[in-house]
């Protein structure tokens, strides 16, 4: 299943299934910047990768995007890594393939 921070509309407080819950908290660790959640600092993307250039920002948004969904969401394996770019304005947004792997529906 593939997830995106573009997926994250808004925030389900009832999801129907496991699954819907699991890519739901996915998608809000891609979306939260380390630091920024007052009684869990730990969640969410370090952002070393801001305000560098695409080519230097890619492995570092790998690496924090993978460590950061193996930390905050356990029932998942992230499978691979992607990125939508607009190499015009710099701007990329990553697309991240996983699987459930404990649990689910």
């Amino acid at each position: 299943m593939r997830v995106t921070i573009n997926a994250l509309q808004e925030i389900n407080m009832e999801p129907q299934t496991e699954t819907e819950e699991i890519m739901q908290n996915v998608a809000m660790i891609l979306a939260t910047p380390k630091f920024s959640v007052p009684l869990d600092r730990g969640l969410g993307l370090q952002m070393a990768f801001l305000d560098k250039p695409v080519p230097a920002a890619r492995p570092l948004a790998i690496g924090e995007i993978m460590d950061a969904i193996e930390e905050g969401e356990p029932r998942v394996r992230v499978k691979e890594v992607d990125f939508l770019e607009d190499g015009m304005i710099g701007r990329f947004v990553p697309v991240v393939e996983v699987e459930i792997v404990d649990g689910g529906e």
